[in-house]
């Protein structure tokens, strides 16, 4: 079956960077809209960024001019860059396809901003 995989999160402080990355199996993935998606504790999963497979980009208001997002179809992989992290940006981050009208979502992972 589709599997997205995340890598990338941790600990870092304010101020700092981190590189997220997503790699996709077993899905038609250079014609995937592929997005990042976060949800903090006591809060609804939100949408990030999102890539579209021609490489239109889109960004939450939150993160413009700090977060980046980018894809490789020949590596099947998708990528968010996180500059100037803020305390307020920590929350599981989540990897989203979508492929027709099929959607698929990682298990997440974890980027914590504090001091």
């Amino acid at each position: 079956q589709v599997q997205l995989v995340e890598s990338g999160g941790g600990l870092v402080q304010p101020g700092g960077s981190l590189r997220l990355s997503c790699a996709a199996s077993r899905i038609s993935f250079s014609i995937a809209a592929m997005r990042w998606y976060r949800q903090a504790p006591g809060k609804q999963r939100e949408l990030v960024a999102g890539i579209t497979m021609g490489g239109t980009t889109n960004y939450a208001d939150s993160v413009k001019g700090r977060f980046t997002i980018s894809r490789d179809n020949a590596k099947n992989t998708v990528d968010l860059q996180m500059n100037s992290l803020k305390s307020e940006d920590t929350a599981n981050y989540y990897c989203f396809a979508k492929v027709f009208s099929n959607d698929y979502w990682g298990q997440g992972t974890q980027v914590t901003v504090s001091s």
